[in-house]
């Protein structure tokens, strides 16, 4: 038995996240599901790094599965490649110890999440959120600075009945702005369900005046999603890299 890992992008504006559901087959996984099982003739489990949710998208996905196979690990990358549609594209496919697993041995991940000031380009508009208000960048960039370390995420969190913990340690977040887009780039150990979408939608919110950079550490305190800013669409949000 080989295990094989995966690097994987996709644009997720259509599909219903990467996760496979009992109620629809339009998802990432349940797509590559149907190719392995086309490829080895036998049901085969595909383990992400983590669940994309519904028209999130990743640059950077990483998966693994255990085939029993002669194929090399290129010949599995084309034959895979030649089945997704033009929105999905596996980059690369490599042989890995019987050990990787993509989620349990992930030790950081980075998201970017994307802002348009104004009406953005035609063939921009799928993958930015858009707004028509002003921003204060710098307020924006001092509000950044109170997430890194490690904290009890819970007011960044939407599901707030979890039974693992909310506590998450974020590496680094960087604002950047050229001409009339700002990206928020983040990197952390793990996230909880929606936490990159909330985050941005604070900074947001600190953008517009609604917040002050110096509120960041008592919303972080309170463990109350309610303080925190909106969850922002899915569709600027995208998963660009994992490390192991």
């Amino acid at each position: 038995m080989k295990n094989f890992k995966i690097i994987i992008e996709y644009d997720g504006s259509r599909y219903n996240g990467w996760q496979k559901q009992g109620n629809t087959k339009n998802t990432i996984e349940y797509k590559f599901l149907e190719i392995l099982k086309k490829m080895t003739g036998k049901k085969v489990e595909i383990f992400a790094s983590g669940r994309t949710d519904s028209g999130v998208h990743a640059k950077g996905q990483v998966a693994n599965f255990k085939i029993d196979t002669e194929m090399s690990a290129e010949d599995i990358l084309s034959y895979i490649n030649t089945y997704l549609p033009e929105d999905r594209r596996v980059l690369s496919c490599t042989e890995e110890n019987e050990r990787f697993h993509s989620r349990l041995n992930a030790i950081k991940k980075t998201y970017m999440y994307r802002i348009y000031k104004g009406k953005p380009p035609v063939f921009e508009r799928k993958y930015v959120y858009s707004i028509n208000e002003r921003l204060d960048f710098s307020a924006m960039k001092e509000a950044s600075k109170h997430f890194i370390g490690k904290y009890d995420f819970k007011s960044f969190c939407t599901k707030q009945k979890m039974k693992k913990s909310t506590v998450r340690e974020i590496y680094s977040l960087d604002i950047t702005e050229k001409n009339n887009e700002i990206d928020i780039i983040i990197s952390g150990n793990g996230f909880l369900y929606n936490m990159v979408r909330i985050i941005s939608g604070t900074l947001l919110a600190v953008g517009k005046g609604e917040l002050s950079p110096s509120a960041i550490p008592e919303i972080i305190s309170v463990q109350n999603r309610e303080k925190a800013g909106e969850t922002l669409p899915p569709n600027g949000l995208c998963l660009m890299s994992v490390e192991y």
